[in-house]
């Protein structure tokens, strides 16, 4: 399992990264274009706000496939770290909606079959 876990968190990582080119223009996409809001265009963070998110979704990006790693080399503490870093995943994928909308079931699986395994005491190492 360690090693589709780790590919699985890797790929999610740098499907991250376009939360961060886009905000800083460093790509133009037509899935996701460039604007100011978050949550569904309800708040407008502004030209500094979405490139201060980009920058979060840049760290998750670099979390995942730090979490890829771990679980590649079995240290004992990928899965609650994974865990913690699909939360914060989840919370960015709500503020992105629509363009995030993936990300929304992607990171509840991830924290419901972690969570699931650990409380059913799998030995994830």
């Amino acid at each position: 399992m360690s090693i589709a876990a780790a590919v699985f968190f890797m790929l999610h990582g740098i499907a991250h990264l376009v939360g961060f080119v886009v905000p800083w223009k460093l790509a133009n996409m037509e899935d996701a274009p460039y604007k100011t809001t978050i949550f569904a265009d309800r708040i407008d963070l502004g030209d500094t706000g979405i490139r201060i998110m980009g920058i979060g979704w840049l760290l998750l990006a670099l979390a995942f496939v730090a979490a890829g790693v771990a679980a590649l080399l079995g240290v004992s503490w990928w899965p609650l770290y994974t865990v913690i870093v699909a939360a914060v995943s989840l919370v960015f994928s709500i503020l992105g909606v629509p363009e995030a909308k993936l990300g929304v079931p992607i990171n509840i699986v991830i924290l419901a079959v972690i969570l699931w395994g650990m409380q059913a005491g799998w030995n994830f190492i």
